[in-house]
């Protein structure tokens, strides 16, 4: 028995880190150029975020070499700031868009880019399936350009676009 849940701890743990199907990480990805502050545009509902306005997410290098996340909200219905600190770190090679992340000790999920601007003014990250999707940009608001290349290659990928929820930044 306790072999079992050993295995099922496992297969749990690494389907929390795979990708959806066909979402392909940006590679030649910039760390040290990811960092600080991202606005959210975009996202699919999940109950940890729930009723969360003006988020924004703050990555910084940790001394270990690990990405430290803090991610922060108003929760419209509590009338109160949320926020929540965790780790991530690179699931394989640190030039490629594929990171895990950890907001509960020994569990992570996936976070990975899978469009990203030149000049780092925002980014497309999914999950490890299409139950989680967000645009992210460093200012509080992008064109609708973006928006709407946002909608388009989600959708194409499998995301459930007509449930987006398009975040309030003021």
């Amino acid at each position: 028995m306790l072999k079992r849940v050993g295995m099922l701890c496992i297969v749990l743990l690494v389907s929390c880190t795979g990708l959806p199907d066909n979402v392909e990480p940006v590679s030649q990805f910039d760390t040290e150029q990811y960092l600080g502050t991202w606005y959210e545009i975009a996202r699919l509902d999940h109950s940890f975020e729930r009723n969360l306005e003006r988020v924004t997410a703050t990555y910084g290098l940790n001394e270990d070499g690990s990405i430290s996340v803090l991610n922060k909200g108003f929760n419209t219905e509590k009338d109160e700031w949320r926020q929540a600190e965790g780790v991530a770190k690179p699931m394989g090679s640190s030039d490629i868009a594929h990171l895990k992340v950890s907001f509960f000790g020994p569990f992570y999920g996936t976070y990975a880019v899978f469009e990203l601007a030149d000049d780092y003014s925002h980014a497309f990250v999914s999950g490890y399936n299409t139950d989680y999707l967000w645009l992210l940009a460093r200012e509080p608001d992008v064109s609708t350009e973006v928006r709407q290349r946002f909608i388009n290659e989600s959708q194409a990928l499998g995301f459930d676009t007509s449930k987006l929820i398009w975040v309030s930044t003021d």
